[in-house]
């Protein structure tokens, strides 16, 4: 049995409960359960606050954990980053209030600059040769220069609107965050086996995001203008259709790029154009 360590609430709690069920990891949803076990798959989820989750699983009370690279970086733990996983992203900024002229990095030399991520900011800090004094915060971070507790903040920025809404204005990204699987160093045989298969299963979930699976029609003599056009995974599948001189052509698609590709399809030939959305993808 694999035991993962997931955020007790908030969007990184959705974003990896989605993720599982993705996975086809079926959990039972119960309230106030502080841990739950897979009925499908050797797998339980012990629910945490996302500070708690590092040092969890560095010590071995969870083999893994999902948290967000900004907790990780900022506990400094002993513990394994085994995969990106995509989602809640994030970056942690330098902010300043929005009418200071701001010359550069020199700029927090002799300023005091209010953080949740003292550690995080202080090696920074170091790394540019900046003299600066830490001011430790929880809570609300983007508050403290308004209230003169700080000249600048460093804290989570995701949208921006919270800045825009203190006045406050980014002008220095140190990190751009994401969430990330954490292991246990030296994990036993067993439950190396079980986080290899977990670990394929989010691989194939992954491979299929933003991907979109077309299928079209045409006629046997714009196949090669076609898939001059077609920049599928591999070669695009190509099959006769019961009309004389008509074939069927399916390959996947970017999201990305898919409104530009659809458009020359059409100038070239291809009718009939069906896209469908993909739910897993083994490459």
């Amino acid at each position: 049995m694999l035991r993962i360590a997931i955020q007790s609430k908030g969007r990184l709690n959705e974003d990896s409960m989605q993720m599982l069920a993705e996975a086809g990891i079926k959990l039972s949803s119960g309230k106030r359960t502080l841990l739950v076990q897979s009925r499908n798959f050797p797998i339980e989820v012990l629910f945490l606050r996302d500070d708690d989750i590092p040092d969890s699983v560095a010590s071995g009370v969870a083999d893994v954990g999902v948290v967000g690279l900004n907790e990780y970086l900022e506990k400094d733990c002993c513990a394994d980053v085994v995969k990106n996983l995509g989602f809640s992203k994030c970056r942690l900024s330098l902010a300043i209030h929005k009418e200071v002229d701001y010359t550069g990095l020199d700029w927090f030399n002799g300023r005091k600059i209010a953080t949740s991520y003292p550690v995080i900011l202080r090696k920074f800090l170091k790394e540019n040769n900046i003299s600066a004094d830490i001011h430790v915060i929880t809570g609300s971070v983007e508050i403290a220069p308004g209230i003169g507790l700080a000249d600048a903040i460093f804290d989570i920025v995701s949208s921006g609107s919270t800045l825009v809404s203190n006045n406050l204005k980014e002008v220095t990204t140190v990190i751009e965050s994401e969430a990330v699987l954490i292991a246990t160093p030296g994990l036993a045989t067993e439950k190396q086996e079980i986080l290899e298969e977990l670990l394929f299963r989010i691989a194939t979930v992954q491979a299929a995001d933003d991907k979109k699976y077309v299928l079209m029609n045409a006629p046997r003599e714009a196949i090669d203008d076609i898939l001059a056009v077609l920049p599928g995974i591999k070669s695009p599948t190509v099959m006769p259709l019961a009309q004389e001189g008509w074939c069927s052509i399916h390959t996947v698609l970017d999201e990305k790029c898919f409104w530009e590709i659809i458009n020359k399809l059409k100038s070239v030939g291809a009718e009939g154009i069906l896209a469908l959305n993909i739910e897993k993808m083994v490459l």
